[in-house]
């Protein structure tokens, strides 16, 4: 029989079988001090150690006085050939079934658990997931169904939308299972959903550090600390920037990398604007505003476009749409109000600058991966892509990627769900392999799918109410303009933006933290273009906050909440408290 040597209170060593520990292990879930009824009887078990070295177990059989003590040096040691049992090694393959506090009377299981950083989740965690997309949410679908519980940090400002660059993708034609075609963000909103269904839990927030130098792994947020024992990064790329001298001046107010979010904006209505790029994003996008401007130039570096041959067809062939080949943007004009009136382009065949008329220049040229988190810990390539090996790995043992993140080729919505899919299957393995699985029994969770994220409807004078928080369209937000002593906070959106998605149910979210003081109301800028053209907003989406009907503050795109938070606090009294974070 296998035994193992055990340290005693006392000092002296005591042979345990490991049949024994096993039993104690199996009905103790967390570092806390805890009752577990095993087949030796009733046991107390409780933690006594600092914050240097490897915690002691005192386990004490309730019908005997004696004490043992299990204790490690600080290292995590395997029990199945050590000497001495680690506690990190005692806890780490527990299973779920003791996360759900259990109490009793008598002989019954009594287990209490006080060592989480997340509220209802375990000390480490199994996986945790940064990053969403198709690539994200497919490892969440697959890692939930595998019973590991994942925590996905889906993002929320660094590195774009969350939801990844689907969100800002008009029709996806070549997904398979929908022969109509389906939009990004709804695409993105079902896998979403599919994922919560199973079991991950979704935090929407930006991963700010990684630690991948400690075993578990530590992720820092916003708001929160997170240990876990594999990591999958699907934190994809983000649109590349031309760097023009004028662009950070004109940024949201006439250059823009997203179409689809600001192509309805008032300033671009029937008027000619610019794509730069040759690619499917680029032609996309150039389709995509024809809805909305008079006529789309369509600016394209080298001599042929890089699309699909079935893109460029429609491109060439649209009425709305000029192709100009080997042509590079210089810089962007002003008329005398300040407004972007045109770009000063370079034909580099013809070596010879021009003017070209436009009121808005929107690109498509291209992205970067989002690695930077990573850098200096994970092997990168020289473009800053993340390097895998067999199985999805990288170099960092129980660091996984998936997605756009690694992909240098092929890059489609396709065969980045299929690499998320071998990544969440790779470290499954992994746990296995490594005698660090927690395997949860999941339920599957009924959902809205949190497609509409809609917690407002369109008022009029018949159904406006003062007294509530939130509100919709032009009709409140006059009675509120005139009427309202709180903050007013009013949100511009379109209903092909997916930052907005993104934002609509974590701005609602803060505003219900402050719901006796402020008021909220949402426009539709396709609906209430006169508004949104009197507002002066050039892209979504975009916050104004008033106090007193003064202009408080304005914020363009999706920021921290903390950022919001401040804003409203330096409108409201000073004297008040702020609301504690979420």
């Amino acid at each position: 029989m296998e035994r193992h040597n055990v340290l005693i209170r006392s000092g002296t060593v005591k042979t345990v079988s490991a049949s024994r520990l096993r039993r104690y292990r199996k009905l103790l879930w967390t570092t806390a001090a805890v009752f577990v009824l095993t087949t030796s009887g009733l046991l107390s078990m409780s933690v006594r150690g600092g914050a240097d070295t490897e915690p002691t177990l005192r386990i004490t059989p309730a019908p005997i006085s004696h004490h043992l003590s299990i204790t490690s040096h600080g290292q995590r040691v395997n029990p199945a050939n050590s000497p001495v049992l680690s506690l990190s090694s005692f806890f780490r393959d527990l299973p779920s079934r003791q996360k759900a506090a259990m109490r009793g009377r008598g002989d019954q299981l009594y287990a209490r658990s006080s060592a989480t950083t997340i509220e209802g989740r375990p000390e480490e965690e199994n996986v945790v997931i940064i990053g969403s997309g198709p690539a994200g949410y497919t490892a969440a679908i697959y890692a939930a169904r595998a019973n590991l519980k994942p925590l996905v940090f889906e993002g929320f400002r660094m590195g774009g939308t969350p939801g990844g660059q689907l969100m800002t993708t008009t029709e996806v034609e070549n997904y398979p299972g929908f022969p109509e075609g389906i939009t990004g963000p709804a695409l993105m909103d079902r896998m979403r959903a599919q994922a919560i269904r199973w079991g991950a839990e979704m935090v929407t927030e930006d991963v700010l550090h990684v630690d991948l130098s400690v075993r578990p792994f530590v992720l820092q947020s916003e708001e929160k600390t997170v240990k876990t024992n594999a990591i999958i990064l699907a934190t994809g790329a983000t649109a590349k920037r031309l760097g023009i001298p004028r662009e950070e001046e004109f940024w949201s107010r006439g250059i823009s990398a997203c179409a689809i979010c600001d192509g309805a904006s008032p300033i671009f209505k029937k008027q000619p604007v610019a794509v730069v790029g040759g690619g499917d994003t680029a032609v996309e996008e150039a389709i995509y505003l024809t809805k909305y401007a008079s006529h789309v130039h369509l600016l394209v570096r080298s001599e042929n476009m890089r699309a699909s041959k079935a893109m460029q067809d429609r491109a060439i062939e649209h009425p709305k749409i000029t192709v100009h080949y080997s042509t590079e943007v210089v810089d962007a004009l002003s008329d005398q109000e300040g407004q972007m009136s045109g770009l000063e382009i370079f034909n580099t065949a013809k070596e010879s600058k021009e003017e070209l008329k436009v009121r808005g220049l929107f690109y498509g040229i291209g992205h970067k991966p989002n690695s930077d988190i990573v850098r200096g810990q994970v092997e990168l390539d020289q473009a800053g892509y993340v390097k895998i090996g067999e199985s999805s790995m990288t170099n960092v043992e129980g660091v996984f990627a998936a997605g756009d993140l690694h992909d240098t080729e092929w890059r489609q919505a396709i065969t980045a769900a299929g690499s998320g899919c071998q990544a969440a299957i790779a470290t499954e393995r992994y746990l296995v392999e490594k005698n660090l699985l927690r395997e949860y029994k999941t339920e599957t969770v009924v959902t809205d799918e949190e497609v509409a994220h809609e917690a407002t409807i369109e008022e009029d004078a018949d159904d406006f109410d003062l007294t509530r928080t939130k509100h919709k369209g032009q009709y409140a937000l006059r009675k509120l303009y005139h009427e309202s002593d709180r903050v007013l906070a009013v949100l511009y959106t379109s209903p092909t933006c997916g930052p907005c998605r993104s934002l609509k149910p974590i701005f609602g979210k803060l505003v219900e933290e402050y719901v006796e003081s402020m008021h909220f109301v949402e426009i539709d800028i396709t609906q209430d273009a006169d508004i949104a053209e009197a507002a002066g907003v050039a892209s979504t989406p975009t916050v104004q906050f008033f106090k007193d009907k003064a202009l408080v503050e304005v914020v363009s795109g999706v920021k921290m909440k903390s950022a919001y938070r401040e804003i409203i606090q330096k409108a409201l009294d000073p004297l008040e408290k702020v609301p504690a974070e979420a």
